[in-house]
């Protein structure tokens, strides 16, 4: 029995290549031939498209359109990161400056050169000289101390905290619109 199928299985078939005829040796197959599934030909252009070829094509063009947005991204924000490395250096460099001041200002002698030239200070046993022009105008680089502020002078908040009270405040009187007939004939 080694030649009988049972029923409903099918005899085995023996592949052929591709592209060979099939029987007698040269015959080959009547009516026109089919391409493989998959495959598109497309003619008059002389190359050989597949569908695959296309579809990876698509995704390879894809990818590179995401890869090229996320690109351009990283390269934008690797230019903000220069950017603020320098900015950092530069606010270093100032804070190093300010504590080069800070420690000169703890130097007794460099206290007292400051006080020299800005405000005219001298120390004792020594004389200050000033040149006085014929107007009585101090002359040449006469450093100056700042004015006390004015005491009758409003500060800015009291204005502020005056505005906010007169807010709250309505009139109980209410002046009358004047006639402006009136107002011309008393101006005249």
């Amino acid at each position: 029995m080694a030649g009988s199928r049972g029923p409903g299985r099918p005899t085995p078939r023996t592949r052929r290549p591709a592209g060979r005829p099939s029987g007698a040796a040269g015959a080959s197959r009547p009516g026109p031939t089919r391409p493989r599934s998959g495959t598109t030909t497309v003619r008059g252009v002389g190359s050989r498209f597949t569908t695959r070829a296309v579809l990876l094509l698509a995704v390879l063009l894809l990818l590179l359109a995401s890869y090229t947005s996320a690109l351009h991204a990283w390269w934008q924000q690797r230019g903000e990161v220069q950017q603020l490395k320098a900015e950092i250096a530069t606010r270093q460099a100032s804070i190093e400056d300010l504590g080069d001041t800070k420690a000169r200002w703890n130097d007794d002698a460099y206290v007292r050169q400051q006080a020299r030239e800005r405000f005219g200070w001298v120390m004792p046993g020594e004389v200050g000289y000033r040149v006085i022009g014929a107007d009585g105008t101090v002359e040449g680089d006469a450093p100056r101390l700042d004015d006390p502020p004015d005491p009758t002078q409003k500060q800015w908040y009291d204005t502020l905290w005056g505005s906010v009270e007169a807010s709250g405040r309505t009139s109980s009187a209410q002046q009358p619109v004047p006639d402006p007939d009136e107002v011309l004939k008393n101006r005249d």
